[in-house]
């Protein structure tokens, strides 16, 4: 969730000024306000308490909210909140509604892709849908996926690493190179005259038939 939504979460007191920044040029460069450069904590003061309208009066407002709730609730708190009322779809709030609605299951037994794809439809969860392969969540579903590998959050699952590993095979052991005990396991010793060997003592012809064999063609 703060990968996508607000990486700086636990540096900032509410607000984001180079994420909002950045917001500002992007919004100038394409000549319309789609950007915000909200943080969870301003999301939070919208959602509880005002209209999704981008208007000036209602950022204003927003921006005392937010004041208000940075300084009265811990951070834990704060996203606690959040994941509770988050939209992610038409009447779809909260991350273990989303989770149930979307997978069928409790957000807590989410697997890491299917966490990441629905924090990648946060910004306009009317609009894309986890389920769907639509190029906007494809992309942001997969850098989301990829920096949480990065950071150590998650770890490779099983079957990314049976399948890289499934063409890996054994060496040839050299020419002379004995064998290692543990690749015989319980390999009985084999003695002359056991029953249990194939191998057979080989009788030595007697010489004084051979003799005879001469003198007598």
């Amino acid at each position: 969730m703060l990968i996508g939504e607000d990486d700086k979460f636990y540096k900032h007191e509410g607000f984001d000024f180079d994420g909002i920044k950045k917001a500002l040029e992007k919004n100038l460069k394409e000549g319309k306000l789609k950007y915000g450069g909200s943080t969870i904590s301003q999301q939070l003061a919208k959602n509880l308490y005002l209209s999704p309208s981008k208007n000036p009066i209602r950022k204003i407002q927003e921006a005392i909210l937010t004041i208000r709730l940075e300084n009265t609730l811990s951070k834990k708190r704060i996203l606690e909140l959040y994941l509770n009322v988050a939209e992610w779809g038409e009447g779809i709030f909260g991350a273990e509604a989303a989770a149930r609605h979307y997978y069928g299951k409790s957000a807590k037994y989410l697997t890491p892709w299917e966490a990441a794809r629905l924090v990648a439809v946060l910004p306009n969860p009317l609009k894309y849908n986890p389920l769907k392969h639509q190029p906007y969540v494809e992309k942001r579903s997969r850098l989301i996926y990829f920096i949480m590998k990065k950071r150590g959050i998650i770890k490779e699952e099983y079957q990314d690493v049976e399948k890289d590993t499934e063409d890996i095979t054994e060496p040839e052991p050299t020419p002379n190179q004995p064998e290692k005990p543990e690749d015989t396991p319980n390999r009985p010793t084999l003695t002359p005259g056991s029953e249990q060997s194939p191998l057979r003592e080989i009788p030595q012809p007697d010489s004084n038939t051979e003799e005879k064999k001469t003198e007598n063609p």
